[in-house]
């Protein structure tokens, strides 16, 4: 049952690129701990962590295609689940360090102490079991999207106006999570990592380690996604999209079929960002910045929306792209992210993997407008 449920959506696009993810995962490790750094195919430590944050925005970009590609739902806050799950992670990775951090207090991050914070609040209890963090990064942002979508799909609320919740919902947590006196460590965020399960962070082999486990996250998520699309609810989501008013009439319980998405893309997006967090050392309220969910958005609509494979390609153009223009023309990476938007808007509404595959039927290659019409 649980077998069929998984190969259900399974085709060969998706078989390519869970093998060109699990390679990655597998291959890239390889080269870097068992070549040394004078051969031509060494991968230096910086590649490592570059190449592991990609596959987490990768995973971002696949959960909000699952909503918007194949439910209609254009969430512009998918970067606030990502930046809870990292926030989760973090909060683990600073009670790991104990008393080896500046002011060597057993209990307190070093932020708490500066700041003179008394005892540890509430909310931090538990986070210095692994096992509770792991349950948080999970939960926390898709209690949120659950609750936020309990309220506004049950008042059909859809179009550009949930899409203007979604943005105000991640601007908030922004603007709360820079105050000092939330207990997050402000506008500095939570840094300094240690290690991670015992490991420590700064280790090749860590680094190797962590861009595995993003690796193999990708693809579990990329089973997920395709077997919930090649399923009976898939086909029900895709009803929605293209025609919510009818899938209503017909008795569906609308509110119920996009809740569930919405709370599963949550999840993953969650994942993705405790993934990153330990790879880029640092979590900080800037993650819950409107723009990130904006560009996460360019991701999918650049590879493809309603296609799964797709998502991850335009992430990772994105983003190589980004890390290049930053470095070589950092006042051109706005203007060059703006123009690729408007690039995919008037000449690919299909992404870059519509050009490979024209005659591609719903719903996994949909010849869809990179924007939905509610929101024109």
């Amino acid at each position: 049952m649980i077998a069929r449920f998984f190969l259900a959506g399974f085709d060969r696009r998706v078989a390519l690129a869970l093998i060109a993810v699990l390679a990655i995962g597998t291959v890239v490790p390889l080269l870097n701990l068992m070549l040394p750094a004078s051969h031509v195919l060494h991968v230096p430590d910086y590649m490592v962590a570059l190449i592991g944050k990609y596959l987490t925005f990768a995973l971002l970009a696949l959960s909000v295609d699952l909503v918007w590609g194949y439910c209609g739902i254009l969430s512009l806050g998918h970067g606030a689940f990502f930046a809870l799950g990292g926030y989760a992670m973090g909060m683990h990775l600073m009670r790991e360090i104990g008393p080896r951090g500046v002011y060597g207090h057993p209990v307190l991050p070093d932020f708490m102490v500066f700041l003179n914070w008394k005892e540890l609040p509430w909310y931090w209890h538990g986070f210095d079991q692994f096992w509770f963090a792991a349950l948080m990064v999970v939960l926390a942002p898709g209690l949120l999207a659950f609750a936020l979508g309990w309220f506004a799909f049950r008042s059909r609320v859809t179009g550009v106006y949930l899409s203007i919740i979604t943005q105000a919902m991640t601007f908030a947590l922004m603007l709360a999570f820079f105050r000092n006196d939330m207990g997050f460590g402000g506008n500095n965020g939570l840094t300094d990592f240690k290690d991670l399960l015992g490991f420590n962070l700064q280790a090749a082999t860590t680094r190797a380690g962590l861009l595995a486990a993003s690796s193999l996250a990708l693809a579990l998520g990329l089973l997920l996604a395709s077997a919930i699309v090649g399923s009976r609810l898939g086909k029900v989501l895709v009803a929605l999209r293209d025609a919510e008013g009818r899938a209503r009439f017909l008795g569906y319980p609308v509110e119920r079929y996009k809740l569930f998405v919405f709370t599963i893309s949550a999840a993953m997006a969650g994942v993705a960002g405790a993934l990153y967090v330990p790879q880029v050392g640092i979590i900080n309220p800037g993650e819950f910045s409107p723009a990130n969910s904006i560009e996460a958005v360019i991701w999918v609509a650049l590879g493809g929306r309603g296609t799964l494979v797709g998502p991850l390609i335009g992430a990772g153009l994105v983003n190589y792209l980004k890390t290049y223009l930053t470095a070589a023309m950092p006042d051109a990476w706005l203007f060059a992210l703006g123009g690729l938007f408007i690039l995919v808007t008037l000449a690919l509404p299909r992404g870059v993997l519509g050009l490979f595959d024209r005659d591609a039927r719903r719903p996994r290659t949909a010849a869809v407008d990179p924007i939905p019409k509610a929101a024109e």
